[in-house]
């Protein structure tokens, strides 16, 4: 796992109720500059992480945004659930 994806799973990973099935994965992306992170757990832990409104989601991308600023690199984060 690199850095991003290792911070990503350790800021979800207290939101979550089954670990096991929680992974994130980096995809390649055709912009140099991007940075895409999925992040896969069960359909009820991906709803926890959404939130309401994508209020959770939302504050997830932000914090992670502030750390892929540091490589001058843009972040996505998508979640999917299995």
């Amino acid at each position: 796992m690199n850095t991003l994806e290792q911070v990503c799973y350790d800021l979800v990973s207290p939101m979550v109720e089954d670990l096991e099935s929680l992974s994130v994965k980096t995809l390649p992306s055709l912009d140099e500059k991007e940075i895409i992170l999925m992040v896969y757990a069960k359909s009820e832990d991906i709803a926890r992480l959404i939130g309401r409104q994508g209020s959770m989601a939302s504050a997830i991308r932000h914090t992670m945004s502030v750390l892929s600023r540091s490589e001058n690199k843009r972040i996505s984060i998508k979640f999917e659930s299995y």
